[in-house]
This record gives C-alpha cells, structure tokens and sequence, in this order.
C-alpha cells in the first residue's frame, strides 16, 4: 500500500455509532448464511435423498457448495480490490440469493446438486468480501476485535447449522433449509445499499482466471472419480482411468501456470517448505474428517436409530461443541506456553480413535455412548484445526504470509469436499452390495425393490419388524465401514504431525484468528491484512491509554500529563480545531479539557488565537517524538518479521503510530484526571 493510499485512508470518513452497528450486522448477517450452508444442509440429506431419489448423488450437495466456494474466494478478493467490495459484494449476495431460491425449487438430484454449486459461488463471495469490507469501515486498531466477531459466526454455524437443518426439515420442509436464506438475504442487500458506502482505494490486480479454472478441473475431476469409481463404473474402466489421467495432466498444467502467474492463486514455491506442505496435508485429512462425519452421521442417526432430522442436529452438538473447546482452549495455551507441535501430534491420534470407535456403532448404540463418540472427534479436531494455521504462519517469510494462511485452509476445504465424496462411495457401493445379500437370502417380502431402498430410506417402513431391524442392520454396516475407511487416512496424518518442525513463536502469534479454525473458514488476505489484524489484537492487550500516554511520554522524553499528550497529538494531526470541536472529540465540557491545553499553550507547544489551536514548530517535534515512540513500541508485535525490511510494514507501522495517538477512543480515559 503507497503512502497515497494510507493518507486517503486517514482522510476517509468512516461510520460511526448506529450506522457502523447497522452495517457490521448486515454483513454478519451475510456471513452467517454463507457459513451456515456449509452444514445446514447435513441433517436435511437423508429426507431430500428420500423425495429425490439418487443416494449415489448425496455426497454432490455438500460437495458442489464447498468446491464453489473455495475455489471462487480468491477471484472475489481480487476482484473487490479492483472494481470496488461493494459492488461485489451485493453481486455476491444476489447469485446466493438465487442459487438459494433455485435450490428449493429443486425436482431431482442433478438439478439440485448444480444449484447448490452456483449458491457456493455467491457464498464464497460473501465470506471473503465480508471481512475486506469490515477494513474498510472499521479503524485499523478496532479491526481486530470486529474481524474476531465474524470468525465466532463460524463458530455459531458450526454448531446451529445442523440444528437448524433439523428442525426446518421437522416443522416446516427440507426446501425451507435453502428458502430461509431468501428473506435474511434481501435484508442485508437493502442495509448494505442504504448504509454502506465505502470509499477504498482501487487496486489493480492481475488476476489468475486459468490457475482457479485449473483448480476447479483437477479438484472436479478427482471428485468424481472417487465418487464414481466402484458404484456408477469399475475402478478399471476407461471412465474412472480418464478422469484420473485427465486430473494428473489438469494438475501439472496448473503447477506450470502457477510458475508463470504474476499474482498465483498458490505460489509453487509454498511447497517446497515443508512445513507448508506437512500442514497443508494434515489440514486436507481433517477437513476430510470433519466434512465427511458431518455428513454421514445424521443419516446414521435418522436412518439407524431412526431419530427425527431436529434429535440427529442435537445429537451432534457433542461433537461441535468438543471441537470449539479444543480448538480455543489449545490457542490459549499456545499463546501462554508458545509450544504448538503437541496438539497437532495428540489430536490426530485421537481423530483416528474416534473414527474407529464411530466404526463400531450400530443400531444398539446407546446415545450416551454416541454422544462420548462424537465429542471425542470434536475434541480431536479442534486440537489440531487451529494449529495448523499457526505453524504456517510461523514458517514462512512475509511476502508469503497470505498466500501461505489462504492455502492451508484452501486444502482443508478441499479436503472436505474429497471425504464427502469420498465417504458417499463407500457407503453407495457398501449398501449396494448388502443390500443384495438380503434381497438373495429371500427375506424381503414379493415386490420389495432393495435398489429403491437404498435411495428412499422412509421405504423401510413398509417391512415387517424382523425384516426391518435387519435392513437396519445394513445400513448399520455400510456407514461403520465409512468410518473404517476413515482411519488409515487419518493414520497418514498422524505419521506427517511427528515430521511436523515447529520453530519459535512469532509475536503476531499470539493474536490468533479463531474463523481460520472454526468450522473450515476459508481464509483470502493479503499478507499486509494478516499482520494488521493481528497489530490490531494485540493493541487491545497493551496498557491502559492512560498508562500508554505515560510510558511514551517517559520513551520519548516529554513531561506532560497523558490528557495533554493526548491533545497535542489531535492537534499535530488535524492542523488547527477549535477548543470546542476538540473538547466534544474527548468528550468532555471545554472547561474540564482547558486545564490540559493551557500546560500546552504555556509550555509553547500550542498556539492559542481567536478560539483556535494550532501546533508551533516546537509542538510538531513533540507530537512527531511521540509518534515514533509508538511506532517503536508496535514494532515489537513484529518481533520476527524483520519490519525494516518490508516498505509495506514500516508504511503499516507509521499509519498506526499515527493513528493511534489523539484518536476519540482514547480521549475520556487521558482526561479522567489532571495528573
């Protein structure tokens, strides 16, 4: 960012009281729909597949929206960038909205599964143009906290997401899961029609249209033939071999594209760290996991047990809530402890236990061992989701923080998208060929079709108990070797945490984004908006502005109460303001704040004429000592990214030191008293 483009920002006006308030709730609005259709749809399944029809299929409405989304956040980054977030961001908002209403109206499978791949496209949109939008409404050092709020609505989605599928498909029906999205929707267009009106620097990006067309052909590609491959064609077939070859050659492809790109989707270079590409792997397997159980145990629990869509949303509150303790406790712990290697190396062991201990439920599970089931894998995951991120960002030089951050949860999202589909094969191809042993051993009744079964689970109720309870028992087997499946996957990743390096904690660190771990964020900033969010984390946790003022007034040399200090740099900053317009930006009467402006006009620094204040030179020099005492103190945060090195951080600095000082936040704590 050019110093143009930091004065603009400093010049620019922001929202502030009501209107910011109304403008953050639009868009964590936005966020949460587009978040929320990453598992709204889970505990819907098993009664869309019913009406429906195509059980070979599933797998393709989680997968559709997740390979849509992920593959679409970088270009809808760029793309704001350049022709403005909040264009963008409405068009976004429309092609959800319509992805969402043709998603309801759905009548088979194959449309529904295409619809779901256009409202991914608008979801992407939504999450990543939400948070660039909250910078550019929302001073740098509040960026932070509000940027926190938005990674909690992940957090919220993960665990309401299946609830609220449940009960839509209870009371109301399986299409009110995509139609509740529509109203929701057209709210926060209207607020952020009405309301927001952002005024960002332009910047010029050239974008890599072929390497995410690339991406989204090998990610396909492969998807389908693990989807396909032993259900709808032979492993052996031309089919499955073409879509496996045509992968390899779309990947090779997108690595030389990659090479030559100006701006990459992926640098190439990322993989020869090995700390990128261990925990770019680990972070694939435990999306794999997650995605792939959020998707099957509803139906074990609806089909099985035989529990209604809301019960199967409740019953997996163990496992979400698991995985938001697990994953904020071990961020806290890194923080205090500065080790992250161990959580990573317990928390793939303890997904594959639970994987394999899910292998072994059947339809005589209790609900208290089930619930044991699942908070373990929750807990497993959450152990390791966040630390990822962390290693990486600990690894790699700064020009790469961005890339470096967006790739691991890039993986971990495409590595869902794999375990659903994935999983849907497994389990199709299983309960294929159970279901034939049932139909040979001639215990289904005359004109019980086993095939039409497999596709409408509500025709088991038409079987006589004894029959049913053993139909039951297959769809039983069929999901435990879903899960079975699952374990040497996990195994892998086990294995890579062991050779995983860790190296010393940076100090940005400690300023943890909890929406790259919760519920599979994906994650598209710049390597400048990484350290700036976690500048802005850490500002919070220094002194009290009162202290503030204090310690860089002893740094700096300047003896002068901190509620002077606080209004020599106001004034430094504006030129010349009136003593009443800046007593109402402290917030307190003109006579409680002269007190503090007469040590200034007596000790020279301020100039008092004709109800003005204007900074003398000697003034200017304080105000610009205290500056840069502040800027010293924030480049500690930076401890490890060699500031001094990067034009863009030391811009980054100097806008904040600047910033920071004098601002409105501060001013009623500097004037509690005239010490």
């Amino acid at each position: 960012m050019t110093a143009e483009t930091t004065s603009q920002e400093q010049g620019r006006s922001m929202p502030q009281g009501r209107d910011l308030y109304v403008i953050l709730g639009a868009l964590m609005l936005a966020m949460l729909l587009a978040a929320l259709d990453q598992t709204i749809v889970s505990t819907a399944l098993p009664t869309i597949v019913s009406e429906l029809g195509g059980l070979n299929h599933l797998s393709w409405v989680v997968t559709a929206y997740l390979l849509s989304a992920t593959a679409s956040t970088p270009l809808w980054g760029k793309l704001g960038d350049q022709y403005g977030r909040k264009r963008l961001f409405q068009t976004s908002i429309v092609i959800f909205l319509i992805g969402s209403a043709l998603c309801g109206i759905a009548q088979d499978m194959t449309q529904l599964i295409a619809f779901r791949g256009l409202q991914g496209l608008g979801g992407g949109g939504l999450m990543v143009l939400v948070v660039a939008i909250v910078g550019d409404v929302v001073p740098v050092r509040e960026r932070g906290r509000y940027q926190g709020l938005f990674g909690a609505v992940f957090g919220v989605s993960s665990v309401c997401g299946p609830l609220l599928g449940g009960w839509f498909v209870d009371n109301l029906s399986w299409r009110w899961v995509f139609y509740i999205n529509i109203p929701v929707g057209i709210l926060a267009l209207i607020v952020i029609a009405a309301v927001l009106h952002t005024t960002s620097a332009r910047e010029q990006h050239k974008i890599d249209y072929l390497g995410t067309l690339l991406i989204v052909g090998w990610a396909v590609g492969l998807v389908l033939m693990t989807t396909w491959g032993g259900t709808q064609y032979d492993w052996a077939s031309p089919q499955i071999i073409g879509l496996g070859v045509g992968s390899v050659i779309l990947i090779v492809v997108w690595i030389f594209v990659e090479r030559r790109a100006a701006e990459p989707i992926m640098p190439p270079r990322l993989f020869r760290e090995a700390v990128f590409s261990q925990s770019s792997a680990i972070s694939f397997v435990v999306g794999f996991a997650m995605f792939g159980a959020m998707t099957f145990l509803p139906i074990f629990l609806q089909v099985v047990h035989g529990v209604s869509p809301t019960l199967s949303g409740v019953h997996l509150l163990p496992m979400m809530i698991g995985m938001l303790v697990a994953s904020i406790g071990s961020g806290q712990l890194i923080s205090n402890t500065g080790r992250y290697k161990i959580y990573p190396v317990i928390g793939t062991p303890i997904i594959g236990v639970a994987m394999w201990l899910c292998s072994r439920m059947d339809e005589n599970t209790s609900t208290w061992s089930m619930s044991l089931r699942f908070a373990l894998l929750g807990f497993g995951l959450g152990l390791v989701m966040q630390v990822l991120v962390i290693a990486v960002q600990n690894a790699v030089p700064y020009e790469d923080l961005g890339s470096a951050t967006s790739g691991v949860t890039f993986f971990r999202q495409i590595g869902g998208s794999f375990g659903v589909a994935v999983f849907g094969s497994v389990f199709a191809n299983r309960l294929a060929s159970n279901m034939e042993e049932v139909a040979r051993s001639g215990e289904l009744p005359p004109g019980f079709d086993p095939t039409a079964a497999e596709g409408n689970p509500k025709l088991l109720d038409q079987l006589p108990p004894q029959v049913r309870g053993d139909v039951l028992h297959v769809y039983a087997e069929s999901i435990q070797t879903v899960f079975l499946w699952a374990v040497p996957v996990v195994a892998v990743a086990v294995v890579l945490t062991w050779f995983l390096r860790e190296v010393p904690l940076r100090a940005t660190s400690q300023a943890q984004d909890y929406g790259e771990g919760l519920g599979a964020a994906p994650t598209v900033r710049s390597s400048r908006h990484e350290i700036e969010r976690a500048l802005s984390s850490l500002m919070r946790k220094d002194d009290t502005a009162k202290e503030l003022y204090a310690r860089l007034g002893a740094h700096a040399g300047v003896d002068l109460p901190a509620g002077s200090m606080w209004a020599l740099c106001r004034i430094a900053k504006d030129g010349s303001v009136s003593g009443a317009d800046l007593a109402e930006r402290a917030g307190v009467s003109v006579e409680d704040g002269r007190p503090f402006v007469d040590r200034l006009v007596d000790g020279g620094l301020v100039i008092r004429r004709d109800g003005r204040l204007t900074a003398t030179e000697q003034g200017l020099e304080t105000a610009e000592r205290l500056f840069e005492a502040r800027r010293q103190g924030l480049a500690r945060h930076l401890d490890g990214w060699s500031p001094e090195e990067h034009p863009e951080l030391t811009e980054l600095l100097s806008e904040l030191s600047r910033e920071t000082l004098g601002d409105d936040a501060d001013a009623k704590a500097v004037h509690a008293s005239h010490d």
